[in-house]
């Protein structure tokens, strides 16, 4: 397990076993697939996917994985992530069992049009603020 900081999500999930970086790279593939205009960075020392502010984390552990869809991203899906460990805005996903990459695709599709609607919000609000202004 990773004990360092990493500046890339290569390096970060090399630093895992190599049972725990399939584990990641198949979350990675699965949250690209979803998102494919999202940028990758490493935020919180975590890998971090930003499109229209974060989208979603994602870390390794010893005996789970955690995904981090903020706190919106899991009531939407209060049910079906009811079998998992979780706090807000935190998920985890035991290593010993299979991934649900369907769901991990469904919870970042939802936080792609949830950070979508606010960018649309946020700009024409300032729209309105700005036209407001040249009167």
């Amino acid at each position: 397990m990773i004990t360092t900081k990493t500046d890339s999500i290569e390096a970060y999930i090399s630093g895992f076993p190599k049972h725990i970086q399939e584990i990641l790279e198949q979350i990675r593939s699965t949250i690209k697939s979803v998102a494919p205009d999202a940028s990758e960075a490493i935020k919180y020392a975590i890998p971090t996917f930003i499109l229209n502010g974060n989208l979603v984390h994602f870390a390794g552990y010893k005996n789970h994985i955690g995904l981090y869809p903020a706190p919106s991203g899991m009531k939407q899906f209060e049910e079906e992530i009811a079998m998992y460990k979780t706090g807000k805005g935190t998920l985890q996903f035991p290593i010993d069992q299979p991934m649900p990459l369907d769901l991990i695709a469904r919870i970042v599709k939802f936080r792609v049009q949830e950070n979508e609607a606010k960018t649309k919000k946020k700009i024409t609000f300032k729209s309105v603020i700005i036209y407001n202004a040249s009167f």
